[in-house]
């Protein structure tokens, strides 16, 4: 079994608590290797070390060219190491092999972008109205970043926060998720490999509230950047307040994916099963409502039907498993109450809506990819975040009334919309209250466009150029050239 250490100022240490934490292989069930137990006297070290690579270290004094060529080598090293990183992250997370080898590949081409904006980050000269006056701005790095990710897809949270944050010129303080921290642990030694100075990027592993609280509190952090649940991510919002800390969170979603009567039928229907039972639903930007026009309702979700019957779950690393189990014990446990809470409300299972037991599914934490039907929005089940393969089937009459229901939830992170009308796909796309709008197609990110949500879904945006900005300050400088008395001075008489 492997035990992992902590990674701060570049070195490989033991907690501070002298414990470690299994971390566990949810197909298999079992523990497959150790993570440190971290807490607060780890995480003043790591924030020393950060803030010290960003006054005292290389870091400081480095060209912004020279950022970026380390952080090309971190995409060179990631490339090398994507098979391996893969391997890791479906053992922590249980996601599909294919997924996450697609995702590590697409990694490098985060940090690579990235490394090519360090040196583009400028300010502007400024045409004052104040006479014999030169007023320009400077960009400057925010200070030290504490970074705090998810478990269902680490290293690219990792990524998109990071990377940005070490084109700016900040240093970091990584705190993954408890269950999956293994693969954040392994890309630390390759940002070492890679020539990164010490304590630019640290990791420190641990329970939520031992280290994730710390890290929030510390009064030298600048800026928290977080990846969970809306209901986190409020008590990180609230305690980052008290030191005035910048804050970005992406959170949970309830997103619409909604299939008008024009649409591509088949199409749709793809883009609906794989917004939905990819990752096993364990995605924030899950298309887990279906809003279906009424006049194609019962001819689509025969689609789906057809679609979902022959969705295969087993072992992740297997290239012929669809879905893999639920990532961690409490989680299953969430969806399955959910189930429930679905039935008791009137809603009607027409697929799934049960663990699934086959004896081959060894780690018993699967659950069958479930549809339901009868759902009206103001249940439950449509209107809180499951984080499962849960899809549930909502008819609208018209544009208005598709809108309305898209709207109205809590959360704005993203929406589909299904339609062969470029008029109404433009009314739609204006109309819909998420950050995102994807029109005939789901889940198609990409790190060069921002991300991020409204309403419970959070605050600020990741990938694109934009994300930059979120680990930058605006300074403003004056400057008189008058060489006699300034302009504004008190005159003494």
């Amino acid at each position: 079994m492997t035990k992992y250490q902590l990674h701060i100022a570049g070195d490989w240490v033991d907690p501070d608590s002298g414990e470690w934490l299994d971390t566990i292989d949810p197909y298999r069930g079992e523990a497959w290797a150790q993570i440190p137990r971290g807490n607060s006297t780890d995480v003043s070290h790591a924030v020393s070390a950060a803030q010290h690579a960003m006054t005292d270290g290389p870091w400081a004094t480095m060209s912004a060219s020279a950022r970026g060529k380390i952080m090309r080598n971190i995409g060179d090293l990631i490339v090398k190491n994507a098979q391996r990183l893969a391997e890791i992250e479906v053992r922590d997370n249980g996601k599909l092999l294919a997924e996450m080898h697609g995702q590590l590949t697409a990694l490098s081409e985060v940090w690579y972008y990235y490394a090519g904006l360090a040196d583009k980050i400028q300010g502007s000269s400024i045409p004052v109205e104040k006479p014999q006056s030169v007023a320009f701005t400077t960009r400057e790095p925010i200070g030290v970043v504490a970074a705090l990710t998810a478990w269902n897809s680490p290293l690219w949270f990792a990524a998109v926060k990071c990377a940005p944050a070490l084109a700016a010129g900040c240093a970091v303080v990584v705190k993954p998720s408890e269950f999956a921290s293994a693969s954040t642990l392994e890309f630390a030694g390759l940002t070492k490999d890679a020539g990164l100075p010490d304590g630019v990027f640290n990791v420190v592993t641990g329970l939520g509230p031992e280290v994730g609280s710390a890290l929030v509190e510390h009064p030298v952090v600048s800026k928290i950047t977080f990846t969970g649940s809306d209901t986190t991510g409020t008590r990180v919002y609230e305690t980052a307040a008290r030191t005035m800390k910048r804050v970005s969170l992406e959170l949970g979603g309830k997103s619409p994916n909604i299939v008008f009567d024009d649409a591509d039928l088949d199409m749709a229907a793809t883009g609906v099963i794989s917004g939905i039972f990819g990752a096993a639903g364990q995605m924030c930007s899950a298309g887990s409502r279906l809003l279906v026009h009424s006049s194609i309702a019962e001819a689509f979700t025969e689609k789906l039907l057809q679609l979902a019957q022959n969705i295969r779950l087993g072992d992740p690393m297997d290239p012929q498993t669809n879905v893999g189990p639920i990532a961690t014990p409490p989680q299953y446990q969430k969806v399955l109450h959910y189930i429930d809470v679905a039935k008791a409300e009137g809603a009607r299972s027409i697929l799934g809506g049960r663990p699934a037991t086959d004896p081959g599914l060894v780690g018993g934490q699967f659950i069958e990819p479930t549809i339901f039907v009868d759902v009206t929005n103001d249940m439950k089940i449509a209107q809180e975040e499951v984080f499962g393969p849960i899809l549930s089937i909502i008819e609208f009459d018209d544009e208005d009334q598709a809108i309305e229901l898209g709207n109205d939830v809590a959360y704005g992170l993203v929406a589909g919309v299904w339609t062969k009308s470029i008029g109404r796909a433009l009314r739609m796309s204006k109309a819909l209250h998420v950050g995102t709008v994807w029109i005939n197609t789901y889940r198609t990110y990409s790190y060069m466009v921002p991300f991020g949500g409204t309403k419970r879904s959070g605050l600020g945006r990741e990938h694109g150029i934009e994300a930059v900005d979120e680990y930058l300050e605006t300074k403003s400088v004056v400057i008189s050239t008058d060489d006699g008395q300034p302009s504004n001075a008190f005159v003494m008489r």
